[in-house]
This record gives structure tokens, C-alpha cells and sequence, in this order.
């Protein structure tokens, strides 16, 4: 029988010096994992494959099959003596079981399990609440890597463990929660770990002999609240060990900013919030979201090495139908720099993504032509899970002749199927707003295709300088930027004027553009600014836009 006290070097103080972020992107954003128990800790997320039950504890067990093996765990806290508050996870990573888990917690502090041989990561979660302190101290032990070829005894004495102080460089900073975490990957299996606790009293260490290089992931987030803000500190590694504490102290230059400015709802409504989440993209984080009243901001401290960051800004409905959220997902920031999203501020209107790579709005694929145009994205170019409106038509024309008419769908959204031959075509996709409406109507020519075909669809954007509440100073010189999306981007502008009413689009006065901007003047308090594009591309294809009243004007100035 192999007998091991685990232990571990008392100078480590931080992950495995060659961890490097994975660039792959998570695209699932997690508000959470688990709930926080009383012991501070949340529930273990496991695979589907290893969320098994528990084995009860047994004692001068010995093997009952042939390459079977019994495993003798001991349990000691950190005062030395044997503890049964712990919770112990045991994930197969070769063998009969590979893949599935088994958890023991409240059971005595010596349990024997009888275990198929192969190659194991096993955690170990302790959990203490001295006299007179509010807080519970969490300290997590984890071998990655323990090979049962024989009976074994494994000592898991949590006084090797050392302490994780992450913290950010904001005296008002107060902490909230943090999560740690570990993957080990064998043959193509991987396990996963995590603890997450309520209390800064956070310590780790890696147990047993090192894996196959660069077979564990690891990584630790720790977030902390502050007055309109929160902070995110995130560090990710990858190495052959887990960590044997972690100790950071970021500089405020060190980290990244984001300003989220949340603008009032369509609805007009001046009360309520909007909810921000802003989480690593890599690995399963906790999540702390923040609050933020419709007409102010809210701002976010973070690790940019964490890696690329996903954000989501959600409003909740008026009715019982689902939030209206928008994502920013994958995104990398700098240290030190300052990025701001606005969110449901005019002027909202067509908005294509000029990602290379990103996904088409307008296709055709033999004789379908599928559209899913985002034709209310905000006035930051925010694409909405489901924006407010009251009324959506899309109308499609072949040489001149109604062909379709699709009501009521998802603004900008519909399915044709069309005559093969080729032809002229006029899309024309319109959304009534509970403030204001939108239409753009585009011509080009197609045919049937082999494969699916982009068409070639533009947009154009209108950037004002307007009010969290979506309104401009009244009898007031402003600038209108005007910058162009889609197909005429990539092939030029052949022609492009814009227009300006002020009477609700009964009529229309031509707007100047020079150096990508229009000049107007405001109207009165309380009017509106509506704006129309009319865009030929260097192919032929045309566009026209109108946005009747996408803007209020107002007597006084408002909280920007």
C-alpha cells in the first residue's frame, strides 16, 4: 500500500510561471455558478457524465474485483486534526469510469472507496468558521494528477495550503466573491473543479507530482464592488501544476476600464435599470452583475490578460415577454484603456456588422433568399435580442411586381423563395417604434444560386450627440456624423445624400455632407429630427432610409 501526506512547497505563491490565456472564445455568458451554500462555498459544476452520487464511507475496505483498489483519504484541517467539513471530488480521467466523478462531503474524516485503477483528479474543499468570525475560510487542495495502481492512503491535510489575496487598487473596493477553478485534461478527458466562496479567507495548493506539460488549466477571479462600478480581477494559467497560492496586486494603470452608459427605453419610462453582466469569455466565471438606472453609468475595473471579455446589457420587458438584451461577446481590451458602450440611445436603424468574417444579413442560397437585417439596432450599433415595436412589414418586388408581404415578424426579418431566373429587386423592411419609426428600402439584382451568395445590402448610421434620454438641445448647431455599412463600403459610394426634417417628414430639406457629417439646427422644445439617406454603390445597388422622428429635442440640458 502507498501512504501519502500531501503536502507542498511553502515559498509557492503563485500559478505555474509558463501559463499562457487560451485564445479560444466561449460564446455562453454565466451569471452564475451555483448558489452560494452557508458554507460559503457554491456547488461543484461537473460534466453531465460525472455528476454521480456519493459512495458511502467504509473502513478496512479491501479491493472486491479484480483491478479495483482501495483509496484511503484522510481529512485534516487547519488546526491539524481530523475535519468533517470537507467536501472531496474524485473525477476519473482513464479507466472503466473515465469522465464521471464521485463526491464525498459529510461523512467522517477517513473514508475508504474502492476505485477501478487509472489516472484520477481529485479537490478538496475545507471549510471553517473560527469563534467570533462571520466569515467562513475556504481552503482547496488539489491533485491534479494521482495514478491508483494499488491500494493508497492520501493524507489531505489542509495547513499546506496558501493563501489567494487578489485585490484591486480601490480603497472603496468591498469584496463580493471569487471563484477558483482547474481543468486537467488526460488522453482526451477532462476533468474539471472549482470552489467559489463568499469570503476573502481564500487559500489553494497543488497536491502530488506534476502532469504531462501543460495539462492543467487554471484560473482565479475575484470580484469586488464599488459605488456604480464593480472590479473583475482575472488571471488565467496553464502549466503542469495547480496553484499553491496566488497573490496579485494590481496597479489602477495595470487594469482595463469600461464605462457602460445606459440610455431610457423606447418606452420613455425614466425609472428602472439596466443589467449589466461582464464576465471572462474563457472557462466558467461567478458573476457579479451591476445595476445601472436608465440616464447614468456604471463602470467596470478589470484584468485585461483574463483574456477576451463578454458583456451583456439587459432591460427587462413591460409585459411578459423575454429581456431585451445585447451582446458584446470576445472582445480584448488593452491595459490601461478605457472603452464606453452606450446602450438604447437614437438614433436606432439598420446596423451591419463590418466584422471580417461576420455572419451575412442578406442571402440567397438557390431560390431562398433568408434576411435577418438587425433594423433597430441602437444608436451604438447594439444589435437587440427583441426590440420594442409595434408594427414590422417586409415587401419584396421582382421587376416591378409585388411579389411577398411578411407582417409582424421580428423587425428586418423574413424568408422568400423566389423564381429562379434573374431579376430586379425591391426590399423594403419598415418598424414602427413606440417613438418613431424606420424603413430602408433596397434594390439590386439576383438569381438562383448554387451555394449561399451575400447580397448586396448597405446601411448607413447616424451618430448625433444626444442625451442618455435620447434627446438634443433644442434651437442649437449640431453635427450629425454619417458613416456607411455593407456592400458600398466594400465596393465604394458612387453617390450619397442625406436630408433633414424637422416637421415629422411632411418635408424634407437637403443636409450638406462634407467630412463623413451633416450640419442642421435643432427645432423646438419638444419637436423631432428625422433623417433619410438616399446611397447608390459603384455596382448599382441602391438604398434608401428614413428614420421619421429619431430624436427629440429638449429645453434644458440633459445628464449625459
Amino acid at each position: 500500500m502507498n501512504v501519502y501526506a500531501e503536502s507542498s512547497s511553502p515559498s509557492a505563491s503563485t500559478s505555474s510561471s509558463d501559463a499562457s490565456p487560451r485564445a479560444a472564445t466561449r460564446r455562453t455568458v454565466l451569471r452564475g455558478l451555483g448558489a452560494v451554500t452557508a458554507a460559503g462555498t457554491a456547488a461543484v459544476c461537473l460534466p453531465a457524465a460525472a455528476a454521480h452520487a456519493a459512495p458511502r464511507a467504509t473502513a478496512g475496505a479491501t479491493p472486491d474485483a479484480a483491478g479495483t483498489h482501495a483509496l484511503t483519504l484522510v481529512h485534516l484541517g487547519r488546526d491539524g486534526a481530523p475535519t468533517t467539513a470537507y467536501r472531496t471530488l474524485l473525477t476519473a480521467l482513464s479507466g472503466p469510469d473515465a469522465g464521471s466523478g464521485r463526491e464525498v462531503k459529510d461523512s467522517p474524516g477517513t473514508v475508504t472507496l474502492q476505485v477501478p485503477a487509472g489516472r484520477y483528479m481529485l479537490d478538496s474543499t475545507f471549510s471553517t468558521r473560527p469563534v467570533g468570525e462571520e466569515d467562513w475560510g475556504n481552503d482547496w487542495l488539489v491533485r491534479p494528477r494521482l495514478d491508483v495502481d494499488r491500494d493508497t492512503t492520501l493524507v489531505l491535510d489542509a495547513r499546506v495550503a496558501r493563501p489567494v489575496d487578489v485585490r484591486p487598487p480601490f480603497a472603496d473596493a468591498v469584496f463580493e466573491q471569487a471563484g477558483l477553478f482547474a481543468e486537467v485534461t488526460y488522453e482526451g478527458v477532462t476533468g474539471f473543479a472549482n470552489l467559489m466562496a463568499r469570503s476573502p479567507d481564500l487559500r489553494v495548493a497543488h497536491l502530488g507530482p506534476d502532469t504531462e506539460r501543460g495539462a492543467v488549466r487554471t484560473w482565479a477571479d475575484s470580484y469586488w464592488k464599488r459605488p456604480a462600478g464593480v472590479c473583475a480581477l482575472g488571471y488565467l494559467f496553464r502549466g503542469e501544476r495547480a496553484p499553491t497560492g496566488l497573490v496579485r496586486r494590481p496597479a489602477a494603470g495595470d487594469l482595463a476600464t469600461l464605462v457602460v452608459r445606459a440610455g431610457v427605453p423606447a418606452s420613455g419610462a425614466g425609472t428602472g435599470a439596466g443589467l449589466v453582466d461582464f464576465t471572462p469569455s474563457p472557462g466558467p466565471s461567478p458573476a457579479v452583475p451591476l445595476a445601472v438606472p436608465f440616464g447614468s453609468t456604471g463602470t467596470f475595473h478589470f484584468t485585461a490578460e483574463r483574456g477576451t471579455w463578454d458583456l451583456v446589457y439587459s432591460v427587462p420587458s413591460e409585459t411578459e415577454g423575454p429581456s431585451n438584451s445585447h451582446f458584446v461577446l470576445g472582445r480584448s481590451y488593452a491595459p490601461g484603456s478605457t472603452t464606453v458602450h452606450t446602450f438604447d440611445t437614437p438614433v436606432h436603424g439598420p446596423a451591419l456588422d463590418p466584422s471580417p468574417g461576420a455572419r451575412p444579413v442578406a442571402q440567397r442560397t438557390g431560390d431562398t433568399l433568408d434576411l435577418t437585417v438587425p433594423l433597430l439596432a441602437d444608436g451604438d450599433g447594439h444589435v437587440p435580442s427583441s426590440p420594442p415595436f409595434t408594427a414590422s412589414t417586409v415587401t419584396l418586388h421582382r421587376n416591378g411586381a409585388l411579389l411577398a408581404t411578411r407582417r409582424g415578424e421580428t423587425p428586418g426579418h423574413a424568408s422568400f423563395t423566389l423564381p429562379a431566373g434573374r431579376a430586379s429587386y425591391r426590399l423594403t423592411a419598415s418598424a414602427t417604434r413606440p417613438r418613431g419609426s424606420v424603413t430602408a428600402t433596397w434594390t439590386f439584382t439576383s438569381a438562383a444560386t448554387a451555394t449561399a451568395t451575400e447580397l448586396p445590402l448597405s446601411a448607413v448610421r447616424f451618430g448625433p450627440d444626444l442625451a442618455l434620454d435620447g434627446t438634443a438641445p433644442a434651437h442649437a448647431p449640431t453635427r450629425v456624423a454619417v458613416t456607411v455599412q455593407g456592400a458600398a463600403r466594400r465596393v465604394g459610394v458612387r453617390s450619397l445624400t442625406v436630408s433633414v426634417s424637422t416637421d415629422g417628414g411632411t418635408t424634407w430639406t437637403p443636409a450638406p455632407l462634407a467630412a463623413g457629417r451633416i450640419e442642421l439646427t435643432t427645432p423646438a422644445p419638444g419637436r423631432t429630427v428625422s433623417l433619410r439617406a438616399e446611397l447608390t454603390d459603384r455596382d448599382g445597388n441602391t438604398l434608401t432610409q428614413t428614420h421619421r422622428d429619431a430624436y427629440v429635442t429638449r429645453a434644458a440640458t440633459a445628464t449625459r
